[in-house]
């Protein structure tokens, strides 16, 4: 049986195995509200790599989004993007690999929606940008390419690479949009959690932050029992399940709070360094 939160949250870290490898969610996680990184977690990051620990973003930010935080890895390493679709190089600030939809389940998802779902509009997250339709209601403005044209999802190139297909609508109920998304996209999808607004985000089959985490693990001989991973949100706790000890901020997701085997401070209490400043803090 799972501790109550709030024993999880006094948990010392003493008696656990050191990480080979941090893996941290960014938005609602390791940044603050207002999406910045805190000196004391950038300082944090950077004191557990300089002892030897790891650091892999894993974030449902698409590649768009990465270059500002390029530097929060010491300007080196692998952030995993678009809940798995995109690895991202941030040396060369360039997509290394993808795991994208196929072009022709995108023309059919977005056919099946749209006749069932009331003023659902799309946005597609590409390997080297993104496609957006005029009736798709942004949450992330700030974030939209000056000069871009939204056009029809049908206008989309057939040679564009999709890590992430975006629906919402603001004529449902934010919570029945995801269910509703998800009943449709049915087995030839994984519709994701992310964020709030009633926003699904499409993937692939099997293209989670787990799956991404993993490919990287394989790739450097870490096992899941030398990681630790932090998240908030329900697309994070494949991560935090394979991980072997995952930790929960405290302003996560219910279900995230339920399921972690620990739980930290919260985001805007920079829970993360907190516990990253354990692992190489003198014993007293």
């Amino acid at each position: 049986m799972t501790p109550p939160t709030s024993d999880r949250a006094r948990m010392p870290i003493s008696g656990l195995l050191r990480p080979r490898l941090v893996a941290t969610d960014l938005d609602g996680t390791l940044l603050h509200s207002d999406g910045s990184l805190s000196a004391r977690t950038g300082e944090a990051l950077r004191s557990a790599e300089h002892n030897g620990i790891h650091i892999v973003f894993v974030t449902a930010r698409p590649p768009r989004w990465l270059d500002p935080l390029a530097d929060a890895v010491s300007g080196h390493g692998t952030i995993i993007g678009a809940n798995g679709a995109f690895d991202y190089d941030v040396v060369t600030r360039l997509v290394t690999a993808s795991y994208p939809l196929s072009r022709d389940l995108v023309d059919e998802l977005v056919a099946d929606l749209r006749a069932a779902l009331p003023g659902i509009g799309f946005s597609a997250e590409l390997a080297d940008g993104v496609h957006i339709e005029p009736n798709y209601p942004e949450l992330h403005p700030q974030w939209v390419p000056k000069g871009l044209v939204p056009a029809p999802m049908e206008a989309l190139p057939r040679a564009a690479v999709v890590g992430k297909l975006l629906a919402r609508t603001e004529e449902l109920p934010t919570d029945e949009v995801i269910p509703r998304v998800a009943e449709i996209v049915g087995d030839r999808g994984l519709v994701q959690h992310s964020g709030t607004g009633g926003l699904a985000e499409i993937s692939a089959v099997g293209v989670t932050k787990a799956s991404g985490l993993q490919r990287w693990c394989a790739a450097h001989d870490i096992g899941p029992g030398e990681l630790w991973a932090f998240g908030d949100m329900p697309n994070d706790l494949p991560m935090l399940a394979w991980a072997g000890v995952g930790f929960a901020v405290a302003n996560a997701h219910p279900d995230v709070l339920a399921a972690a085997d620990r739980v930290c401070r919260s985001n805007d209490d920079d829970g993360v360094a907190e516990v990253l400043e354990q692992l190489y803090r003198p014993s007293s």
